[in-house]
């Protein structure tokens, strides 16, 4: 358990996601990882979404924590420069890792529901945030 910040980023009524295939199991996650020894959340947030995805981003405003395998911290946050889908993190670069697979992604905000975004609570904020 680590704890983690997390993006919420949207476009054209859009969410970026990262789907992850793995272990025979599909599911989609927020662009976001683990905060490193002396990092707050926000910074967690842009590193890992650098990371992940590529672009660089300003945080607008604090969504939500949720505990979920320890605590998450959500943030609303814009792109600001980089191409989406260019991320050189570990999890796209290190193929010995045995993760699965990670591909980041834009999808509908109106199927979140149908799909199985991990935490499920966080899909459903965001999906209520949208109305």
């Amino acid at each position: 358990m680590r704890n983690r910040g997390s993006a919420v980023l949207l476009r054209e009524n859009k969410i970026a996601l990262i789907k992850r295939i793995r272990e025979g199991s599909t599911y989609y996650v927020f662009p976001g990882g683990g905060m490193e020894e002396g990092e707050t959340p926000e910074q967690a947030t842009k590193r890992e979404v650098y990371e992940e995805l590529g672009v660089q981003i300003n945080i607008i405003r604090y969504i939500a924590s949720l505990h979920y395998h320890g605590v998450q911290h959500y943030f609303l946050a814009e792109i600001t420069e980089g191409e989406f889908g260019t991320g050189i993190g570990e999890e796209f670069t290190d193929l010995d890792r045995n993760r699965g697979i990670y591909k980041p992604m834009w999808v509908e905000a109106n199927h979140l529901s149908s799909i199985d975004v991990r935490p499920k609570e966080m899909a459903e904020k965001v999906t209520n945030m949208l109305k």
